[in-house]
C-alpha cells in the first residue's frame, strides 16, 4: 500500500509544487531591472537634436532609470513604429520630440492609453489631452527679439530671404509670426523668397543656392534654425557673398555661437535644448511617483545671443550655468 501510495502521491506533489512556482497572483511577471524611459527625438541629423536625446538619457539615467534614445529621422511611419516598440516593450514613459504636431497626436494618445506617460520637449503637438506636460520654448518672444535685431543691423530697407523649416511643425510658423510681427512693421525690408529647407543644413545651402541665382543681391537670410543658418552661410561663401549678406538663425547651435563671435554670422536665439531635456525628465519622474499635478506647457525663456555677448554662451546654454 504505502508503495502505491507513493507512487501516486509523487505525481500529484510534483503538480501542486509547479503549479505553485508558476502562480503570480494572475499576472505576467514584470521585466527584471530598472524601468525604462524611451527618448524618442524626431531626427539625430541635426546635432541640436543629439544634444537634447543625449541630456534626456542623462537625467533619465540620473534619476535611476535605464534611457534608450530613438531616431524618427523626421519620418511619420518610423516615429509611430518606435511607439508600437515602446507599448509593446512596456516602457514607464517617454520623453518625446514629436515629428508633426498634428501626426503626432495619435502615436501619444495610444501610448496614453497604454498607460505610459509622453512629455513632449521642444515640440508641442495639438493636444491638451493627450501629453502630460509639454515642455516648449517661446520661440515667438525669441523671434520678436530676433526681428528687432534683424532690423537694428540690417536697416529699415533692403531685401531678405526666409528659410522655414519643417511646415508640419509649429515652431516653424510661432518663429516665422515672431519674426514678421517686427520686420513687417517696416515697408522697406521687402522679402524677395520664402521657401522650407526643412531644418536641415544640407538642403538649407542646395535652397539658397537656387534663390541666389534669381535674387544675388540679398542683403540678409532669416533662418527658422541654426543647421539651416550654418547650410545658408556655407552658400554664402560659396557665392563670394557671406561678407554683404547677414546671417540670422534660430536654436543656440555651438557652432553658429562659435560664428557669431567671430562676426561670420550675426545673431541666434538661444533655446537651451538641456533645461528642457532636463525638465522633461524630472517632470516624468515625478509623474510616476504619484505627482498628478504637472502643468499642460512649461515654457522656456529664449535669449538673444549677437557678437556682443556671444562670449556668455557656449555647449548649448550659458556657461555659467551648464
Amino acid at each position: 500500500m504505502n508503495r502505491t501510495a507513493c507512487g501516486l502521491l509523487s505525481p500529484l506533489v510534483i503538480l501542486l509544487l509547479i503549479g505553485l512556482a508558476g502562480c503570480g497572483g494572475g499576472s505576467p511577471a514584470k521585466p527584471a531591472g530598472k524601468p525604462r524611459i524611451a527618448v524618442i527625438i524626431s531626427t539625430l541629423n541635426n546635432p541640436w537634436f543629439v544634444v537634447l536625446g543625449d541630456a534626456a538619457k542623462h537625467h533619465a539615467t540620473q534619476l535611476g532609470y535605464d534611457a534608450v534614445v530613438f531616431d524618427s529621422q523626421n519620418d511619420p511611419a518610423k516615429e509611430a513604429a518606435h511607439f508600437e516598440n515602446v507599448i509593446a516593450s512596456g516602457y514607464a514613459a517617454v520623453l518625446f520630440n514629436p515629428t508633426d504636431a498634428d501626426g503626432s497626436i495619435a502615436n501619444v494618445r495610444r501610448a496614453k492609453q497604454a498607460g505610459i506617460p509622453v512629455f513632449c520637449m521642444d515640440r508641442e503637438i495639438n493636444a491638451t489631452d493627450a501629453a502630460v506636460s509639454q515642455i516648449l520654448s517661446d520661440n515667438y518672444s525669441g523671434c520678436v527679439a530676433l526681428g528687432r535685431h534683424f532690423v537694428k543691423q540690417v536697416g529699415e530697407s533692403g531685401q531678405y530671404v526666409e528659410l522655414l523649416g519643417l511646415v508640419g511643425d509649429n515652431n516653424t510658423w510661432n518663429r516665422s509670426k515672431g519674426f514678421h510681427s517686427v520686420v513687417d512693421r517696416y515697408p522697406g525690408l521687402k522679402m524677395v523668397a520664402q521657401q522650407s529647407a526643412d531644418f536641415d543644413r544640407a538642403k538649407a545651402l542646395e535652397v539658397l543656392e537656387a534663390v541666389l541665382q534669381a535674387h544675388p543681391a540679398i542683403d540678409a537670410v532669416f533662418c527658422g534654425n541654426d543647421a539651416m543658418a550654418m547650410g545658408a552661410y556655407q552658400a554664402l561663401v560659396a557665392a563670394g557673398k557671406d561678407k554683404q549678406v547677414k546671417v540670422f538663425g534660430f536654436d543656440g547651435a555651438d557652432d553658429v555661437v562659435k560664428l557669431i563671435a567671430e562676426g561670420k554670422i550675426v545673431a541666434t536665439g538661444m533655446q537651451f535644448p538641456k533645461l528642457m531635456a532636463r525638465t522633461a525628465a524630472e517632470s516624468a519622474d515625478k509623474y510616476l511617483k504619484g505627482d498628478r499635478h504637472l502643468p499642460q506647457k512649461i515654457p522656456v525663456a529664449v535669449e538673444l545671443v549677437h557678437q556682443a555677448n556671444a562670449g556668455k554662451y557656449g555647449d548649448y546654454g550659458r556657461k555659467e550655468a551648464e
